[in-house]
């Protein structure tokens, strides 16, 4: 190490030196400024694809939340939609019932008219035969009663003898 000390010149060194300063000024001028400049548009790109990928993962996570709810108003909607119609479809069994229950009734009702109705003719026609035979019977009696004067005469003095004079 020593020799390399001793060795050391001042013109080797002045050389050197400006060469260094030439080529840092050669480099100054015409690399480091599109090595640089290619340095700071790689830096924006970089800053740019990430700002993008920043902007995208927002949006897909905004998107993502929306989907969420969309989903969660679908399934209120369909439940709803769901409830409405067992409302509506109990709602209509009910009438069904209810306007069964009516007519039912309402057949009930004409039918037990219809028997009575049937009834009362039955029985006013049984009436009408039942005095016409009585009819029927007391003329042929009284018509047999009333062949012999002498039963006629008996009869009147019977009736006679009953009614009492005031």
């Amino acid at each position: 190490m020593e020799a390399l000390i001793h060795d050391f010149s001042f013109g080797l060194f002045f050389w050197l030196l400006i060469v260094l300063v030439i080529v840092v000024f050669l480099l100054g001028k015409f690399a480091w400024k599109p090595i640089i400049s290619a340095l700071d548009e790689r830096e924006q790109g970089i800053t740019d694809a990430l700002a993008s990928a920043e902007k995208a993962k927002l949006e897909m996570a905004r998107l993502t939340n929306e989907n969420e709810q969309l989903l969660k108003d679908a399934r209120v909607e369909r439940d709803a939609i769901l409830q409405e119609a067992k409302i509506l479809k109990d709602k209509i069994v009910a009438e069904a019932k209810e306007s069964a229950q009516t007519e039912g009734a309402k057949l009930i009702e004409n039918a037990k008219r219809e028997i009575e109705d049937q009834k009362l003719k039955a029985l006013a026609e049984v009436k009408n035969q039942v005095s016409s035979l009585s009819l029927d019977i007391a003329r042929k009696v009284l018509a047999k009663e009333f062949e012999d004067q002498g039963k006629q005469e008996a009869l009147v003095s019977d009736l006679l003898k009953d009614v009492k004079l005031n």
